[in-house]
C-alpha cells in the first residue's frame, strides 16, 4: 500500500504535567489514486495525523510506511520521502518569504539541487496548475497579491516539488467563496489528471461529498469510520454524535422524509437529490 499507518499513537509533552495524547492506536491506509477527506471535530487528531504522513511529527509508537519505507526508520532518507509527500498547512501564505512569486515557488526545487532549466520548467508548470499566468505574476511580489492568490502561490511551491501524494490541511480556510472555489477546483483537477493522490482535511461535508472517493472520520484521536462518502453520510446519527453534520442535500432529504416523502437514505449530493426529485415528479405527473 502506498501509505500505511499502523498502530500510531502520538502524545504531546510526554512525561510532563501538560501530557496529552492526540492519537490512540490509529491504523489506516491511503491507496494510490484516492481522494481522501479526513474530517472530525476540533481536537479529534486530524492535523496531528497528517503531520505524521511526511515525518514532521514522530510517532510516540507505531509506524508510517510510504511506498513500503518506514518514515522513521534508522536508515531512511527522510528528505527523499518528504519530496514524495507534499504537505500544505493551514494558511500556507504565511510561509511566503521571497521577493517574487517565481523565486518563492522555486525554493523547494532549488534545494533538490535541480538544474536551472528544470527549476524553470517546474515553476512554470506549478503556476499553470494553480491558474496563475507566468508572464503576469512571476516577477511580482507575492505580498502584493490577494489572499486567494497568495495561497495559490504557496500551494504552487509544494507542487513544484512534484509530490506523488498531496496532503492539504484545511486548504480553503479563511477564503471568500470565489477563492475557495478556485482552490477546490484546482485540487480536483490535479486529482483527475491521475498523477496525484490527495488527502485533504476539511470541515465542509459538502466539499467532501463532492470531491472525496473515501472519507476518514476522526473522533477523540481514533478512526471512527473509513468508507465511501455515501456509506459515511448514511450514518447521520453517528456523524452527529461525533460533532459533525451531513451535506445540505442529506439534511434536506431528512426533512422531506419526515414530511412523508419516500426518499433513499443514501442521497447526499445536490445533483443526486435533484435527479431523484425530478424523477418522482415525472412519475407523479404520469400517474
Amino acid at each position: 500500500m502506498p501509505i500505511q499507518v499502523t498502530n500510531l499513537t502520538h502524545t504531546y509533552s510526554a512525561g510532563s504535567a501538560l501530557q496529552s495524547t492526540a492519537l490512540h492506536d490509529v491504523s489506516l491506509s491511503i491507496e494510490d489514486g484516492e481522494f481522501v477527506c479526513i474530517v472530525g471535530h476540533t481536537g479529534s487528531g486530524k492535523s496531528t495525523l497528517v503531520q505524521h504522513l511526511n515525518g514532521l511529527l514522530k510517532p510516540t509508537s507505531g509506524r508510517i510506511l510510504v511506498d513500503g519505507e518506514d518514515m522513521n526508520g534508522d536508515k531512511v532518507d527522510k528528505k527523499r520521502i518528504r519530496q514524495k509527500v507534499g504537505l500544505v498547512f493551514q494558511y500556507p501564505e504565511y510561509q511566503l518569504f521571497e521577493e517574487t512569486v517565481a523565486r518563492d515557488i522555486a525554493f523547494g526545487p532549488k534545494n533538490q539541487g535541480l538544474s536551472a532549466e528544470e527549476i524553470d520548467r517546474r515553476v512554470r508548470a506549478a503556476m499553470a496548475h494553480v491558474h496563475l499566468d507566468y508572464d503576469k505574476y512571476a516577477e511580482r511580489s507575492p505580498f502584493e497579491l490577494s489572499g486567494g492568490q497568495m495561497r495559490r502561490v504557496a500551494i504552487a511551491g509544494v507542487l513544484a516539488m512534484e509530490p506523488r501524494y498531496l496532503i492539504l490541511d484545511e486548504p480553503t480556510a479563511g477564503l471568500d467563496p470565489k477563492g475557495r472555489d478556485r482552490i477546490l477546483g484546482m485540487i480536483q483537477e490535479l486529482h483527475r489528471e491521475g498523477r496525484t493522490t490527495v488527502v485533504m482535511v476539511s470541515h465542509s461535508m459538502d466539499d467532501c461529498a463532492r470531491l472525496a472517493t473515501r472519507m476518514i472520520v476522526m473522533s477523540k484521536g481514533t478512526v471512527l469510520m473509513s468508507d465511501t462518502p455515501r456509506a459515511v453520510f448514511a450514518q447521520a446519527d453517528a456523524m452527529r454524535e461525533a460533532g459533525l453534520g451531513v451535506p445540505a442535500a442529506a439534511q434536506l432529504c431528512e426533512k422531506l422524509r419526515a414530511r412523508g416523502l419516500d426518499l433513499p437514505h443514501d442521497l447526499y449530493t445536490q445533483e443526486e437529490l435533484h435527479a431523484h426529485l425530478l424523477r418522482l415528479w415525472k412519475e407523479a405527473a404520469h400517474a
